[in-house]
């Protein structure tokens, strides 16, 4: 099968594409532009398995561009994951966010309009804003809320995505993703953001202090590569073109529990913990879980990779990642 993924240089984008190679895939990625910051992947990836992937460069905002692309290569499917994804940057951009999000989007789902290429669009939990408090379990049929730009131009185009579906002009689904880390997720998100500090601390490049933001809010955090293997296993699933899947764990924690993981898995001892107000969003969601039994019934999915052996491989690839930097 041949497959495209967008965001390809992204933090789920090189995960998807490893999976997708190691199931005998042809894979194509999207780039913005020939730079060269494509071979960030490999920091995921194999050289060999690097030098396999077909890149197009072009911008998903320009329709011609996209629209060339989807018409010539005939896809089997599309993994939609470009996007602009930082909460507290679409407070401080939201022309950007609704550009990135909504209007790239737009040209991908019209440009896929009545043709046999599966579309899987990366919406997100932040849809549903800060109602899990209200609520409880977050279902998919649950009203969309968002509590930030960045959520509301996801629900956007989540809901477009069900109508071109609904009225026959598309065939996809949509998938909700909570919360999720690991390998090269940036280190202006959450978690990551600590792992990278801890990973200076453990090579000298920080004194022991640790910025943090709020860890009293509570997530259902599960590792990117489960999160991809969902992605994969709704794709090649004929059952689910048309329907919204939430892909999310079961065990909600606080954020402090992360912390304190990367924390112990350092090994590093007398680490100060201080609030950097800059790390707080100006709207918070103070918790979120949400109901997977629609993905976990049609495919069997189960997240499989534990919480500590995605802390110690997140504080691992940032310690690899700044190990350069250490011995320069």
């Amino acid at each position: 099968m041949k497959y495209l993924i967008t965001g390809i240089t992204g933090f789920a984008g090189p995960n998807l594409a490893k999976l997708l190679l190691k199931e005998g895939h042809e894979v194509h990625g999207v780039i913005r532009c020939p730079n060269g910051r494509q071979a960030d992947l490999l920091d995921i990836l194999t050289l060999e398995e690097y030098d396999s992937i077909v890149f197009h460069s072009l911008d998903l905002r320009q329709f011609h561009s996209i629209n060339k692309i989807l018409r010539n290569e005939n896809y089997d499917g599309v993994f939609h994951l470009a996007a602009q994804s930082h909460p507290p940057t679409s407070f401080k951009d939201p022309i950007l966010t609704w550009e990135e999000n909504v209007n790239a989007t737009v040209n991908i789902i019209t440009s896929l309009e009545n043709s046999a290429t599966k579309l899987m669009f990366c919406s997100t939990s932040e849809v549903y804003g800060d109602s899990c408090k209200n609520v409880g379990l977050l279902q998919i049929s649950n009203p969309l809320t968002p509590s930030n730009p960045y959520g509301t131009s996801k629900a956007a185009m989540d809901l477009y995505m069900q109508e071109r579906m609904n009225n026959g002009f598309l065939k996809g689904f949509v998938t909700r993703a909570f919360s999720h880390t690991g390998p090269r997720r940036g280190f202006n998100f959450s978690i990551s953001s600590d792992a990278y500090q801890i990973a200076k601390m453990v090579l000298g490049l920080q004194e022991k202090k640790l910025m943090i933001g709020n860890l009293d809010t509570e997530r259902v955090v599960i590792d990117v590569r489960d999160c991809v293997r969902a992605y994969y296993l709704l794709m090649i699933n004929e059952d689910s073109n048309g329907k919204v899947f939430n892909v999310c764990g079961d065990e909600v924690r606080k954020m402090r529990f992360f912390t304190e993981k990367l924390i112990e898995k350092s090994g590093l001892s007398d680490i100060v913990q201080e609030i950097n107000p800059d790390f707080y969003r100006p709207i918070d969601i103070q918790v979120q879980i949400g109901d997977s039994s629609e993905l976990k019934n049609l495919t069997g999915w189960q997240p499989k990779i534990s919480i500590d052996t995605c802390m110690e491989d997140l504080l691992g690839y940032w310690i690899q990642k700044l190990t350069p930097t250490a011995k320069s």
